[in-house]
């Protein structure tokens, strides 16, 4: 593909109220709770309005809060991503349905069937995000005695992808005749046994729902590190990471992409697309006007401790924002807290607050500021600089961000003409560029 006339692919998640703690009390947010149909109906036809290749509905496996305080003020109910984004396949037409499911707390034969069943509903528009679940904060509602070590997780999810691809391929493209006449339904030959044993699994299959329209659903996997680069440069479709310097990007994009000939795989075949957070205004001061109002929904004294803990790298326990900064543990293998100690020790700073604040503003996703014209800008500098193939927005605030995104950015990326003003297929890989697997049985 020429770069000159490269164009950016663009998801959203659709995390409601928002993505962090503060947003339900913006005047913009809906109350999700009363219809929850009804939003998602909104949100579903917004993004499809404004020609995203797909929606991206994160989850996990237990509520965020840990303290009487945090179910106090924070959102800690969302509904199941696959029951969601079954019922939005009836109600949408084009854009793709992107459920998160983790590998460590399900089977592989129940994720091929549901995403199977999902790509069908959909006519083609099924995605899984993988994930693996780490930490353990998840593990107390799910019994482990057969379950992997958190130094496991990876191989074990690989073998957990490559199982549920070769259940999607047990029946045969045309495996399915359903001849009245002659009373045949299925060529047995054309279907196919997975007869896999191994340290965690046992599969016989085949699967009980045929093979879905788009051969495989589009895989999504995130990650930085350089185990991840290699695993994503075999299997996955679409990486999600978090990336917010353009040289930071340029160097993860083409250390992930000179991977791809080892495994058969050209340049377009693995997409890159960086978490992308918005807030956009007629003018710049009204934009940065917006932001601080955001700012000051987040109040501190309530901010999560899951988001507090995986900043810093360490469970927090009971500790305060206005404790002093803990001792370094042996326990802190990875070295995250240790490093981050010997900066807020260069820095002066004694207290987490002190740490967390600049946590916050110097890490997570991409955040652009802005006119419509000038986050426009620095999207196409990105993609023009092949630092990114395209974006997953993450909006602040919904229904509003995402209003925002659709009615004033998408028309300035569209004049430029880095960005569709009409799907160009029937299925997510159609519209993503991505060719449909093979049978690996054929």
């Amino acid at each position: 593909m020429n770069v000159d006339k490269k164009t950016l692919k663009l998801a959203t998640t659709l995390i409601a109220p928002r993505a962090a703690s503060g947003g339900w009390r913006h005047p913009s947010a809906n109350l999700y709770l009363e219809e929850p149909g009804q939003l998602y109906k909104q949100l579903i036809k917004k993004a499809e309005q404004g020609k995203l290749d797909y929606v991206f509905q994160p989850d996990q496996y237990r509520v965020s809060a840990t303290s009487p305080e945090e179910f106090a003020h924070t959102v800690n109910v969302w509904l199941e991503p696959i029951t969601l984004l079954s019922a939005m396949s009836a109600v949408s037409e084009h854009i793709g349905l992107a459920a998160t499911l983790s590998t460590t707390y399900n089977e592989p034969y129940h994720v091929a069937r549901m995403l199977a069943s999902l790509d069908h509903l959909s006519k083609g528009r099924a995605s899984w995000n993988v994930v693996t679940s780490r930490g353990d904060s998840e593990a107390s509602n799910f019994k482990m005695d057969h379950r992997p070590t958190s130094d496991e997780r990876d191989k074990h999810s690989a073998l957990f992808v490559d199982i549920v691809k070769s259940l999607w391929d047990s029946w045969g493209n045309d495996a399915i005749v359903a001849n009245k006449t002659t009373g045949i339904f299925a060529h047995p030959e054309k279907i196919h046994a997975v007869n896999h044993e191994s340290e965690w699994f046992s599969v016989k299959g085949p699967l009980n729902v045929a093979r879905p329209p788009q051969g495989h659903p589009v895989i999504i996997q995130a990650g930085q590190s350089d185990a991840f680069k290699e695993r994503a440069a075999r299997s996955a479709d679409i990486i999600f990471t978090m990336l917010n310097t353009l040289s930071e990007a340029q160097a993860f994009y083409q250390n992930v992409k000179s991977r791809l000939g080892r495994y058969g795989r050209g340049k377009n075949d693995l997409l890159i697309m960086p978490g992308l957070q918005i807030i956009v205004g007629k003018t710049a001061k009204e934009a940065y006007e917006k932001q601080r109002y955001i700012q000051e929904l987040e109040r501190l004294e309530d901010i999560r401790r899951d988001r507090l803990a995986y900043l810093l790298g360490i469970d927090i326990g009971d500790l305060s924002l206005d404790d002093t900064l803990p001792e370094v543990s042996s326990s802190d293998i990875n070295g995250k807290y240790r490093k981050l100690k010997e900066l807020a020790e260069q820095k002066g700073w004694k207290t987490i607050r002190e740490l967390y604040t600049y946590l916050e503003a110097n890490t997570g996703h991409l955040l652009l500021v802005g006119t419509p014209m000038q986050i426009a800008d620095q999207m196409e500098k990105w993609l023009r600089k092949e630092g990114a193939d395209g974006f997953i927005f993450i909006p602040h605030i919904l229904p509003s961000g995402l209003d925002d995104f659709v009615d004033h950015v998408i028309p300035a990326l569209q004049e430029r003409g880095i960005f569709r003003k009409d799907y160009e297929g029937s299925t997510l890989r159609e519209n993503l560029g991505l060719a449909c697997p093979e049978n690996t049985y054929q």
